[in-house]
């Protein structure tokens, strides 16, 4: 099950500066990455929850940088999930180097759901079953680990 949680992507040219190494900013694009493939792999999208008026935003995002992503290199992303609370969701973000293992950043980002006018809102039932559902998962990886 920990393979579920983890998703690559090639640090792109442009994702990078002239020295090829990659832009600070392209982190939590790369967690937005983890985060995305986390939901499908629980059968689930961003874009459902969208048409069905549930929007997650992000409300928070921290991230520390340990080692710099480079021009080609592969990078691992490790999402685990939790609930903080009744409305706050937390994805936690490992991001690795793929050929040496070396860990390059790692951090967070708290959403909330709110409809379609930016209102917050409870997520809906059938939500909440589904992050349980990831946040179990996700418990189980850690104690693989």
């Amino acid at each position: 099950m920990i393979e579920s949680f983890r998703a690559e992507q090639r640090v792109l040219y442009g994702d990078t500066d002239c020295m090829g190494v990659a832009y600070y900013a392209n982190y939590l694009k790369w967690f937005e990455i983890g985060r995305t493939e986390l939901f499908r792999t629980v059968g689930s999208t961003y874009r459902s929850w969208e048409r069905r008026g549930c929007f997650l935003p992000v409300y928070e995002a921290y991230c520390r940088y340990h080692k710099p992503a480079r021009y080609d290199d592969i990078i691992r992303i490790e999402t685990t999930f939790s609930l903080g609370g009744k409305l706050r969701l937390r994805f936690t973000y490992r991001l690795f180097h793929k050929g040496n293992g070396t860990l390059l950043a790692e951090g967070y980002t708290v959403h909330v759901c709110t409809d379609k006018d930016g209102r917050v809102i409870k997520p809906p039932p059938d939500l909440r079953k589904l992050l349980k559902q990831m946040e179990e998962m996700s418990s189980q990886k850690h104690s693989k680990d």
